[in-house]
């Protein structure tokens, strides 16, 4: 396969953290240095049977990575994200209001895509 064949086609069972060349970016985590990360993604492996996390820059293309808590919920109600956790704070799209329309384009009209 080629291009967007390649593109398309089933690469991995995470198909969110692999790259058309078949490799990822892996972060490692352990109990000692990373306790309570590690704890977190232990029992999203219990609740869900995968034992890993997207740990990601968190923006939208051509937007700079998120600098504040704002700037984080911003991206999270703007993309398909089901939940964001800050600290202890956990929150649910589902659960959220949404943001009005109009501030939304607004804010993506900023930043040209690349």
């Amino acid at each position: 396969m080629r291009g967007f064949d390649k593109a398309k086609s089933e690469r991995s069972d995470v198909p969110s953290i692999t790259h058309v060349d078949y490799s990822a970016r892996l972060q490692t985590v352990d109990p000692l240095r990373n306790g309570r990360y590690h704890r977190l993604i232990a029992r999203f492996c219990d609740k869900t049977g995968c034992p890993l996390l997207i740990n990601t820059s968190l923006n939208i293309r051509g937007e700079p990575i998120a600098a504040s808590p704002s700037d984080a919920y911003r991206c999270f109600m703007t993309t398909n994200m089901d939940a964001l956790v800050i600290e202890n704070f956990v929150l649910q799209k589902e659960r959220q209001a949404p943001l009005p329309a109009l501030a939304i384009v607004d804010h993506l009209r900023q930043f040209a895509l690349d």
